[in-house]
């Protein structure tokens, strides 16, 4: 994979992480933090929505579905231990908690909320 090829790559996923943060906000969701990164991976929307925490993973593909497929078990298993990390930095407890998925084909958006479970 070239350097060229992983910088379009991921200015293509900002882009995208951008336009389903806006989605989100539409519907009454608070952004908490976009591309959280740390030892243990990256979630690339963390909000609130109506006292849920909701760890969300975007996942654009330019062919039909497809896109939510990506968030396969190993995607979802880091995800999880990402979340953690982050509940444990921000001394978070006993807060309900979710992981939705977003795909987004073209400029189709299909949000899947609580998709699936925490996995570790």
């Amino acid at each position: 994979m070239t350097i060229q090829y992983r910088q379009n790559k991921r200015k293509t996923g900002t882009k995208y992480e951008k336009y389903a943060s806006e989605y989100l906000k539409t519907r009454g969701y608070k952004i908490l933090e976009l591309n959280y990164r740390c030892h243990a991976g990256e979630i690339d929307i963390i909000a609130d929505y109506e006292g849920c925490l909701v760890f969300c993973e975007v996942k654009y593909r330019y062919r039909k579905n497809t896109a939510l497929e990506a968030v396969d078990e190993r995607k979802q298993i880091k995800i999880s231990r990402t979340a953690l990390y982050y509940l444990t930095e921000k001394h978070i407890v006993n807060k309900e908690c979710r992981f939705d998925v977003i795909g987004i084909e073209d400029k189709r958006i299909n949000h899947i909320e609580n998709a699936f479970e925490a996995r570790f």
